[in-house]
């Protein structure tokens, strides 16, 4: 705060010295030389110097209001940053330890992503790349979102924030709404979200009306390389987004005989021996994890998803990897599929 009371107690000195005080600090102040000058949610000084406080899982955090160098840790919500107009200066890839060389931008921020010159950083499976993200000189890091974003960026926060001010996505933000209009009130621009919201509503009951569900309600299965089926929590990323049009996923998970595969993540294993009792639904949607994994047909070929009634009934419907945690530019995406298909 800036002082307007004498610094000394000497009765003859004491209102000049008040005086003079404050005449300097409000040159100070003018110039930015003297913190908390300021009011609002926003420091004093420059505009390039400004900073926001922002009320996150982590406790209060103070960033920057324009930052200069932001660095990402999580792919899944680029799309937010670069509608909101941040530096991404750089970002880790889509799924862990793969070549950054070979990784590539969602078709949605392409464009963003070469305007704003990002690179991708590795993102080792056993956490983040301290050293490299330090390397990145960020005025701004953030994390966190579902599943193990979240995990490593929780981790590894203490070390994070001494890099640079670290925003942590809450993994209890399930849906692109709620992660979208955190970061949109994180950097003050509630307008942003609100447009997305209604480009997004628009075009739900578009599709909601042109499309003819099938028989309910519906299992959803994400297929690792491996050949592991895990399920997908309903009410968190693309079955949520499904419900929206009328397809409505069973209660799997809502039984309260699974786990989840991660604390706070979108998914739960189904083992080989559980799936005939478990995926009992008319209609199955397939999701291949970190990449096109397997498909209805390669599926079919094994005798425990053949029996399975969706199979039986050839109601087992593929979907692209990429709907399994959509941002609001892969839940558009995913309405042009479901669309298309249905």
């Amino acid at each position: 705060m800036c002082f307007d009371k004498p610094v000394l107690n000497n009765p003859r000195t004491g209102f000049f010295m008040a005086k003079h005080v404050r005449y300097l600090v409000a040159i100070l102040c003018a110039v930015g030389l003297v913190a908390g000058c300021g009011g609002g949610s926003t420091d004093s000084g420059t505009e390039a110097s400004a900073t926001r406080t922002v009320s996150t899982v982590k406790g209060d955090v103070t960033i920057p209001v324009k930052p200069k160098r932001v660095v990402l840790l999580n792919y899944n919500l680029a799309g937010y940053l670069y509608d909101l107009g941040l530096p991404v200066t750089a970002m880790v890839t889509e799924y862990t330890d793969r070549d950054p060389a070979k990784a590539q931008p969602f078709d949605a921020w392409k464009d963003d992503f070469t305007k704003a010159g990002t690179k991708f950083m590795h993102w080792p499976a056993g956490g983040y790349d301290l050293e490299a993200i330090a390397a990145e000189k960020p005025d701004l890091i953030v994390g966190g979102g579902l599943g193990f974003p979240f995990k490593q960026t929780n981790d590894a926060y203490d070390r994070l924030k001494a890099i640079a001010p670290t925003l942590v996505v809450d993994n209890k933000a399930e849906s692109w709404n709620q992660q979208f209009e955190f970061l949109a009130k994180a950097f003050d621009q509630p307008q942003v979200y609100q447009d997305a919201v209604k480009k997004y509503d628009e075009r739900i009951a578009q599709v909601k009306a042109g499309i003819t569900p099938p028989p309910g309600p519906v299992a959803f299965l994400s297929m690792t390389a491996q050949g592991k089926a895990d399920g997908l929590i309903e009410n968190r990323g693309v079955p949520a987004e499904f419900a929206k049009v009328g397809i409505e996923a069973a209660p799997i998970f809502a039984s309260g005989k699974f786990k989840p595969y991660t604390a706070g993540g979108d998914s739960y294993e189904i083992t080989p021996e559980q799936l005939p009792s478990t995926v009992t639904q008319p209609s199955v949607f397939i999701v291949g994890f970190s990449g096109q994994t397997f498909d209805a047909n390669s599926l079919r070929s094994q005798p425990v998803y053949a029996s399975l009634p969706a199979f039986t009934a050839n109601r087992a419907f593929d979907l692209p990897y990429w709907v399994q945690r959509p941002d609001f530019d892969k839940a558009i995406a995913t309405l042009d599929v479901v669309e298309k298909d249905r």
